[in-house]
């Protein structure tokens, strides 16, 4: 615990005069008295805070035109809906789910772009009906199934193709989607991604804007974003040679990293930004090609570290000669992140005990071996049953990936702000998984 007073994961993490772990100004010991655990708290502030980093960065760098779309699969609920209206932002979707979240909270259809390499014909039905901005096409049977939908509607749907630079991001293998066989998109290697194109225009009720790409998420390579810029905009360039149609948009897709230990990089993101508009700038002015209006889809970036959850211990293990464990009330249920790609934490016990530490895996309570929050965490040696410990910078695909495994309930959102805090969303009871059974 020592170290940890001298420099804390974030900015808004800190320790009070009674020692208690503070997140957003609030005691931590106290939030789980009121509100129980496991507990999401999102720092509101520090929300908006990064809503208007990337903002304000867009404009200064690319004029007005250009546009930040939150990707909302990072966490999507109302009140995260609602906060993206009010600062500015667009959203990507990636479901009829998503998209019927944001129209519940007032978002604007025309902000809305919708993403997915498997759209359903619902989903389309869905999306075209309520008159959503834009459509990111992933593949040809989507383009023509969109065609036929929008026909009917009587309207003319705006429309990015996705296809795929083939860049790889040196990122977790699970969030590379920018290579050559991806999943998502048509590749421009293979000549797949131009025949794309042509196919698109070739429809009479799509309105083909331009391109989308995205190389990966949890980036920190800072020549990522230059490198796929390299790949794109000659590409861009090519389709007016061959096919006589200047796009007008780029969208570059979305995924700065975010400091999950006191080992990940700090990322000056508005520098980033201002290095992407530059190169954005020179290569357009080298192949003589307007300059795009310029999109990208931050979300990770925007909510991780406006993100906390906190958990009460259940057990302490010790297993002399091998290892220690500390059991916690929630686990992969709520966040399967170390699971899925044994991702890093920062974990900090709820109170300052000036006292020896030891390192405990931190496990769940889920009837899995697998079942991890975080492993080798340095804890006070005498954690016992009932106290508070808190992971850090949880704001990003826990909440929006949470289950109910083993019949458990999901925890609830707070949110917090320098005049309180209030429920976003509410803690899921034993009567709502019978909800739906018959």
């Amino acid at each position: 615990m020592q170290g940890e007073m001298q420099k804390m994961l974030s900015g808004n993490i800190d320790r009070n005069e009674r020692g208690h772990l503070t997140f957003a100004g609030h005691d931590t010991v106290a939030l789980a008295e009121q509100y129980g655990t496991p507990l999401y708290l999102m720092d509101e502030t520090r929300l908006r805070e990064n809503c208007r980093l990337y903002r304000d960065a867009f404009r200064r760098c690319f004029g007005e035109n250009a546009q930040v779309l939150y990707a909302s699969k990072a966490a999507a609920f109302r009140q995260i809906y609602r906060i993206m209206a009010e600062e500015g932002m667009g959203v990507d979707t990636v479901s009829a789910g998503e998209i019927r979240t944001a129209l519940s909270a007032g978002f604007p259809a025309e902000q809305i772009y919708f993403h997915g390499n498997c759209k359903t014909d619902a989903d389309i039905r869905c999306a075209v009906e309520n008159r959503i901005g834009c459509f990111v096409v992933d593949n040809v049977e989507e383009l023509l199934a969109l065609n036929a939908e929008a026909g009917k509607a009587g309207i003319r749907q705006k429309i990015l193709l996705r296809v795929t630079p083939g860049i790889d991001p040196h990122t977790y293998a699970a969030v590379n989607t920018g290579c050559v066989d991806s999943k998502f998109g048509a590749a421009i290697e293979t000549g797949q991604a131009m025949e794309f194109v042509r196919e698109a225009l070739a429809q009479p009720n799509l309105e083909l804007r331009g391109l989308h790409c995205h190389v990966g998420s949890q980036v920190f390579g800072e020549d990522v974003y230059l490198r796929t810029i390299d790949i794109m905009v000659p590409f861009l360039a090519e389709i007016r040679e061959k096919l006589g149609c200047t796009l007008p948009e780029l969208n570059l897709g979305g995924g700065y990293g975010v400091r999950y230990t006191a080992d990940d990089e700090q990322i000056d993101i508005p520098a980033r930004i201002a290095e992407v508009a530059a190169h954005l700038k020179a290569k357009s002015a080298e192949l003589d090609f307007p300059l795009p209006r310029f999109l990208m889809e931050p979300g990770r970036s925007i909510v991780a570290d406006a993100g906390m959850t906190l958990y009460t211990v259940g057990t302490v293990k010790r297993i002399p000669g091998y290892k220690n464990y500390v059991a916690i009330d929630g686990g992969m249920g709520d966040n399967p992140r170390f699971a899925l790609y044994e991702s890093r934490y920062t974990v900090y016990h709820a109170e300052n005990r000036e006292e020896p530490e030891t390192a405990f895996d931190l496990v769940g309570r889920y009837c899995e071996s697998g079942d991890i929050v975080q492993p080798a965490v340095s804890l006070p040696d005498s954690i016992r049953r009932g106290d508070i410990v808190a992971v850090c910078t949880t704001g990003a695909y826990n909440y929006s990936m949470a289950s109910n495994y083993n019949r458990i309930p999901r925890p609830p959102v707070v949110m917090l702000t320098p005049e309180g805090s209030y429920i976003a969303v509410r803690r899921e009871t034993l009567d709502d998984l019978t909800a739906l059974d018959l």
